[in-house]
């Protein structure tokens, strides 16, 4: 997804908030042979089928490499087990969203509960129609920008890079706007919802990389500080109100146009040619994998919903509810980083 200044759904109306009545849904029994969904953390509760709990032990520190304790061995261990075995031989297709890129140093948008827990959004017709809505997104994209620009891609980004070259993952569609995927090394991702790294003029259609776009709102606000209360996802931050109204925002230097990062807003539809690219290689592969997203926001969850559609199993590696849990065969609740690596180890073990 994109930034809490400039979101990125294409319907953020259909947000909705799971009913659950704890920190992890009910999900009804798998459509997969031996499919599950599994809780990764220690003593955690093991789902294996709706009539049947099981409790997984805690495992010993001493039994595990450093780190896997905290995931529960046994438990963990069995599940990603099994998504290593529908996943062998199988493309899939992944579909990331922001609590991938949260070990990266970038805050994801929702709680494991699925709960919004960002300052509300920049809507996509407020920032076309007002030029205060533009000039508070511009100051915190400035104070904000050096986080992401400099970010590097974190384990798991590497993993489905490796998984990639290794025919495992046919594509990645990512719900990020941070390119981390394509920095780690994979080179068939679709941006469901555009790039910030690149910023668009409205009139001219001019693109300009946002590096240059960043040199251009510092020589235009020398006096602006680079401090900001907090940081926030994708490129932006949370800046003192004097700030922002005293800030200037350049035009687009060709034709003196309005300047956006070529990103869906909230508000704003993904661009049919992305979503039919994202489609289509749903239909080219076997199984989608959400790692990451709660596919609370539709542009996600109906690429989840069009793969169950189609037949393809849809499998998911998430801290907390997913919109989609009654569509899940097999789920994972774990940190995407560690799971996606075991996963890596099991398949090779497998292999």
């Amino acid at each position: 997804m994109n930034s809490a200044g400039a979101a990125a759904t294409d319907d953020q109306s259909t947000a909705v908030r799971p009913l659950v009545g704890s920190d992890r849904a009910s999900i009804p029994r798998s459509t997969l042979p031996g499919g599950a969904v599994a809780d990764v953390g220690s003593g955690a509760d093991l789902r294996v089928d709706t009539a049947r709990r099981m409790r997984a032990p805690a495992a010993p520190a001493t039994s595990v490499p450093d780190g896997f304790a905290d995931i529960g061995w046994e438990s963990g261990g069995q599940a990603i087990g099994r998504l290593a075995g529908q996943l062998r031989g199988v493309p899939v297709v992944v579909l990331s969203g922001a609590g991938l890129s949260t070990a990266s140093g970038i805050p994801a948008y929702r709680d494991r509960h699925g709960q919004w827990q960002q300052p509300t959004p920049i809507q996509h017709r407020d920032f076309l129609t007002a030029a205060s809505v533009r000039q508070r997104y511009w100051a915190r994209s400035f104070v904000g920008w050096p986080r992401i620009g400099l970010a590097s891609p974190a384990v798991g980004h590497r993993v489905l890079s490796g998984m990639e070259q290794r025919g495992i993952v046919s594509s990645v569609i990512t719900q990020n706007v941070d390119g981390l995927h394509q920095k780690a090394g994979s080179r068939r991702v679709i941006e469901l919802h555009g790039g910030i790294d690149r910023v668009l003029c409205l009139a001219c259609g001019q693109h300009f990389a946002r590096a240059a776009v960043q040199q251009w709102l510092q020589e235009a606000n020398p006096e602006a500080t680079s401090a900001a209360d907090r940081s926030a996802p994708h490129g932006d931050a949370q800046v003192t109100d004097p700030l922002v109204r005293t800030f200037r925002v350049p035009a687009c230097p060709d034709c003196g146009g309005i300047l956006k990062p070529d990103v869906v807003f909230f508000g704003d539809s993904v661009p049919r040619d992305r979503l039919a690219a994202a489609t289509q290689a749903i239909d080219a592969a076997q199984a989608l994998l959400v790692v990451g997203s709660s596919l609370m926001v539709y542009s996600g969850f109906r690429l989840a919903d069009y793969a169950h559609r189609q037949g393809r199993p849809v499998l998911a590696i998430n801290r907390g509810v997913t919109r989609a849990d009654h569509l899940l065969a097999l789920k994972i609740d774990g940190d995407c980083g560690l799971v996606l690596e075991l996963l890596a180890l099991a398949i090779q073990r497998r292999a």
